[in-house]
């Protein structure tokens, strides 16, 4: 009887959380931490840390990711899917409703205004991204970092490789980077 409840309650909080979150993953994850381990108990902060930083590095949404990783940690299988489900419900819900309405929300010219509005906002986030990404490469003052930037740049914008493939050279490059380092430094 405990685990049934523990399940439902496990999957009615994920659902308010997930309904009731605006602002991406890491909002939720502060949620999931005052819920889980603050107000219930059920985890503790280092635990939840840890799964934050599992639910970022792992591929896919943070706050699926972190339901994952919370649901498993408190009640094995079934909390993992009871936790998913409970946050996958919500933008469900309101992406499907949206998707009626989609054609009369798109021609409304004030919509369009704001949609404009976002992209230049996304344009401006994605500069930002770019510049402090690059300030670090450029401070770091490596010439295979120099290097790395600008083919990655290049395979990109002139010859159009995929992005993927891009990212393996790198790490592969990394990889062998820190291998020559290491056996320079007449490390195994």
């Amino acid at each position: 009887m405990r685990k049934k409840n523990t399940l439902l309650q496990l999957f009615l909080n994920m659902l308010y959380i997930s309904a009731f979150t605006f602002g991406g993953g890491f909002v939720i994850i502060t949620l999931m931490k005052r819920k889980f381990c603050d107000e219930l108990g059920w985890l503790e902060e280092k635990e939840m840390l840890d799964i934050t930083a599992l639910a970022q590095s792992s591929p896919g949404a943070i706050a699926v990711n972190a339901a994952i990783l919370v649901g498993w940690k408190l009640a094995g299988a079934a909390g993992m899917a009871v936790a998913v489900t409970g946050t996958i419900i919500p933008p469900i819900a309101i992406l499907s409703a949206i998707s009626y309405i989609y054609e009369a929300f798109a021609s409304n010219v004030y919509v369009g205004y704001v949609l404009k509005g976002m992209q230049a906002g996304v344009v401006a986030v994605l500069f930002d991204v770019v510049y402090t990404m690059g300030a670090g490469v450029v401070k770091a003052k490596s010439w295979l970092n120099y290097g790395l930037m600008a083919a990655a740049f290049l395979a990109t914008a002139v010859w159009k490789i995929n992005v993927v493939y891009i990212i393996l050279a790198a790490v592969a490059v990394g990889i062998l980077s820190r291998g020559y380092a290491k056996w320079r430094e007449g490390k195994p």
